[in-house]
């Protein structure tokens, strides 16, 4: 199935957290490196489910059709 895999999962809930890090530093005074590090951990999100699908732990493809 499409995205119901570990990998899919990780990278979401990576990217999740990132981000709500990054939106937590800049209200009501940004803090730019706190900011800085929630953007670093939603673009590693991307890597991390990259690499967890290499590994075997993303969902089958589906054989292409020609």
């Amino acid at each position: 199935m499409h995205g119901s895999s570990p990998a899919a999962w990780t990278g979401v809930i990576m990217c999740l957290v990132g981000i709500t890090i990054g939106g937590i530093a800049l209200v009501p005074d940004p803090n730019w490196v706190l900011f800085t590090i929630g953007i670093v951990i939603a673009l590693a999100a991307g890597v991390v489910g990259y690499a967890m699908s290499a590994a075997g732990y993303g969902a089958e493809r589906a054989p292409e059709k020609h």
